[in-house]
């Protein structure tokens, strides 16, 4: 039975160490639970604050990501999982409603605009059904560039990677890498035409 199985015989790393590997874990590791707790407070802590004063908020959240560029604004309320695997370019503009999984690394560049709720979910499951059912999980990490624009209610899903100034239309499910100075729309997204033409022509 697959609750008998020593999933990581001779293995020494902990769930933790595992998952930041980017290897299959179990979501059990004591450290990940005072994280994604510590998380939990920081975010709340910030969209309390956040309603009625702004400058006085940014330091919870600088302290929430793993790093939060210059100008960069996330408009309340967000959901994380730990939140310092989460990494926001300057001058980037977070809409409401973003969700992050960041049990692997978000990368978001700078002068991004991301729409209200989007989700960057960057962690996986098994196929196989013994395995999912004994707990383990895995992830993938995301990669948005700079000057890109996802629409509301996109979803990324894990291990894409969008290129610079690429444009993905709302309500999109993007399952595959997108590349840079495009426009991509519809589930699953696909590239409908190229970027060309400077942006004053447009």
């Amino acid at each position: 039975m697959t609750d008998t199985i020593d999933w990581f015989a001779g293995d020494p790393r902990t769930n933790r160490e595992r998952m930041l590997a980017g290897d299959l874990y179990i979501a059990d590791d004591p450290d990940n639970a005072r994280i994604a707790r510590r998380a939990a407070q920081l975010t709340d802590l910030y969209h309390r604050t956040w309603l009625t004063d702004e400058a006085l908020a940014r330091p919870m959240l600088a302290e929430l990501l793993g790093s939060l560029g210059q100008d960069a604004v996330i408009k309340p309320p967000m959901l994380v999982d730990y939140g310092e695997q989460l990494f926001v370019g300057a001058r980037t503009f977070i809409n409401f409603g973003l969700t992050a999984l960041d049990v692997a690394r978000i990368t978001i560049g700078e002068d991004c605009q991301i729409g209200p709720n989007v989700q960057l979910l960057t962690a996986t499951h098994p196929i196989d059904p013994g395995t999912r059912r004994a707990g383990l999980e895995g992830s993938q990490p995301i990669t948005i560039g700079d000057n890109v624009w996802l629409g509301g209610g996109v979803i990324v899903c894990p291990g894409v990677t969008i290129g610079d100034n690429t444009i993905i239309g709302a309500g999109c499910v993007v399952t595959r890498d997108v590349p840079a100075n495009v426009v991509a729309a519809g589930s699953p997204a696909r590239v409908i035409r190229t970027i060309t033409q400077p942006e004053s022509e447009q």
